[in-house]
C-alpha cells in the first residue's frame, strides 16, 4: 500500500497534535501508524505519522503548499515523504565482508525498501558477491600517502548515482570533513563497539583488555567527529571470561550486522529525526 510519511520536530507547544489532526481530517487523510514524543527537557516535539496515500484529496505539492503555513505557525522543521519513491543507496565496503552480504541479501528478500544502485571499495576481493546480485562494484584504492583524490572519486560516483544515503559497511577509512557535511543525515557507518565506549581501532581488543561482559556495536550517522555522530541504533551480546578477542571479534560480527540492518530500515522508512546530536527513532 502507497504511504505519505509525514515527519515533524519543533519546539513543543500547546495545540501542535490538534492542529495537524485537524488538518489531515479536514483533507480525508487515513492515518494508519501514528507516533508523537516530547523531550521535556530540551522543550522539543517530535512527530511521525504514516497516511494512505489513496484515502488523501490533495496531491503530494497541493499538501507541501498548504501544509507550509501551519508549520510556519509553530516553526516546524518538516517533511512528507511518499513510501513508493525507494532511495538510491550506496553501500561502501573495505575487507570485512559480512555487513555487506548481510545487506544484499535483505535487499534481495525485499526486506529493505531501497535501491542499492552500486558497492564502492577499497579491495577487489569483493566484486562477485556484488555482481551476484546484479549491482555495479567500484574499486578505488587508498594509497596511504594521499588518499583525497579517492575520495574525489567516491564523490564522482556517488553523485554519479544520485544516493540518497551511503551506507559504510566496515568501510575503514575515515571521511573527510567537506563530505561529512556535504552529505550530513546521509551517511551511516556501523561501529564495531559499543560507543561512546572503545571508540577508535580495534575496539573487540580494547574490550578484551578491559574484560567487558557485554560486547556491542553501533549504527550511528557519520559527521567530522569521528565516530561521533547521531546514534541511530545499537546491539549488544554478552560474553565471559572464556571469551578470547578473537571470539568476540566473532560474536561481535553477529552485533554489527543487525545493528546496522536495523539502523538502515529505521533511517529508509523515516523513523529517524536528528535533533543536536541525539535522535528519536520511532521504531
Amino acid at each position: 500500500m502507497k504511504r505519505y510519511r509525514l515527519v515533524v520536530d519543533c519546539p513543543d507547544q500547546i495545540g501542535l497534535v490538534a492542529e495537524v489532526s485537524r488538518f489531515l481530517a479536514e483533507h480525508k487523510a487515513s492515518i494508519t501508524e501514528a507516533s508523537h514524543h516530547t523531550d521535556h527537557e530540551a522543550g522539543w516535539f517530535f512527530m511521525r505519522h504514516e497516511i494512505a496515500a489513496e484515502s488523501f484529496q490533495l496531491s503530494l505539492e497541493q499538501f507541501k503548499a498548504e501544509f507550509a503555513v501551519l508549520a510556519d505557525k509553530f516553526a516546524m522543521n518538516w517533511r512528507i515523504v511518499d513510501s513508493s519513491q525507494k532511495q538510491n543507496v550506496v553501500v561502501m565496503a573495505s575487507r570485512e565482508s559480512h555487513c555487506l552480504a548481510d545487506l544484499l541479501h535483505r535487499w534481495h528478500s525485499g526486506e529493505l525498501e531501497c535501491n542499492i544502485v552500486a558497492v564502492i571499495a577499497n579491495h577487489d576481493h569483493l566484486r562477485q558477491m556484488a555482481q551476484w546480485h546484479g549491482i555495479p562494484y567500484h574499486y578505488v584504492p587508498f594509497p596511504k600517502e594521499n588518499k583525497q583524490p579517492a575520495f574525489d572519486e567516491v564523490s564522482d560516483i556517488i553523485k554519479q548515482y544520485e544516493a540518497d544515503t551511503v551506507v559504510l559497511a566496515r568501510f575503514m577509512q575515515i571521511f573527510p570533513d567537506a563530505l561529512c557535511r556535504e552529505m550530513a543525515g546521509r551517511v551511516i557507518n556501523i561501529h564495531h563497539s559499543f560507543l561512546p565506549s572503545f571508540a577508535g581501532a580495534k575496539p573487540y581488543h580494547q574490550a578484551y583488555e578491559r574484560g567487558v561482559k557485554l560486547i556491542g556495536a553501533t549504527c550511528h550517522y557519520v559527521t567530522a567527529d569521528l565516530d561521533a555522530g547521531p546514534i541511530i541504533e545499537q546491539d549488544t551480546m554478552r560474553i565471559s571470561h572464556s571469551d578470547s578477542a578473537e571470539d568476540m571479534v566473532r560474536k561481535g560480527k553477529d552485533c554489527e550486522k543487525n545493528a546496522l540492518a536495523r539502523g538502515l530500515r529505521y533511517h529508509l522508512e523515516d523513523r529517524v529525526i536528528i535533533h543536536k546530536n541525539k535522535t528519536v527513532v520511532f521504531d
